[in-house]
């Protein structure tokens, strides 16, 4: 059975997850999803909420070269094995990939061909040579409402001091994760979450995270 991300996780998981190296200084070419190849390989009964720009996504995939079909990445293997977590349309993975997985809903699996200017281009990366097609396989868990949001700022502000301390943040994930119906966790996990928010966002080290930290200015299309 699937289990569906609780909306106070939003935050944690943005702030602490990416994909890979997929995740940064991509370069582009013109471009548009005509050059991106699409085949949907399964698609659940239910299938009304569908993926858009700004939504978190939860996925594992399967990255291959198509000129041999050699696999350059996998996300069950790599690190813990967790699914991957991003969020579409902002530049998170490359651009190929935030453009064929639009449109697409939990439990659906695609396997996605992705040209060379939408994914690493002339220079490459890492495992992936210059000018290469790339193959994706993916399987998409989950789909929930995008973070950053001022709503959000608010409702983890308890005192409305308009700064994020630990204890907000513990006991804002804690109450709206076991609200979800989610069985209640040790305090341990929920400490790992709040160090790596903090160690990834409050950028001075003062033991809270601002408005400005947070970030919910930026990319207010969100």
């Amino acid at each position: 059975m699937m289990m569906l991300l609780p909306k106070s996780l939003v935050l944690y998981l943005f702030l602490c997850l990416q994909i890979y190296n997929v995740v940064v200084d991509v370069t582009v070419a013109v471009a548009s999803i005509d050059d991106v190849q699409i085949e949907v390989l399964f698609t659940p009964e239910d299938c009304s909420k569908k993926s858009k720009k700004g939504d978190l996504m939860n996925a594992h995939y399967d990255g291959y070269l198509a000129k041999d079909g050699s696999q350059f990445y996998c996300s069950r293997s790599d690190k813990a094995g967790h699914p991957q977590w991003f969020v579409l349309g902002v530049g998170q993975i490359i651009k190929g990939l935030d453009m064929a997985l639009n449109d697409m809903c939990a439990g659906e699996k695609r396997k996605v061909t992705v040209p060379p200017e939408l994914a690493f281009g002339e220079k490459g990366k890492g495992p992936v040579p210059p000018n290469a097609t790339l193959i994706f396989e993916v399987e998409l868990y989950s789909v929930s409402k995008g973070p950053r949001s001022l709503e959000s700022f608010r409702d983890i502000d308890l005192d409305d001091d308009k700064v994020l301390t630990r204890d907000e943040m513990t006991f804002y994930f804690k109450v709206e994760y076991e609200r979800d119906g989610s069985k209640p966790r040790e305090d341990s996990f929920y400490e790992r979450m709040v160090n790596d928010v903090f160690q990834k966002s409050d950028h001075d080290r003062d033991g809270l995270i601002t408005v400005k930290e947070y970030n919910i200015y930026e990319h207010d299309e969100l």
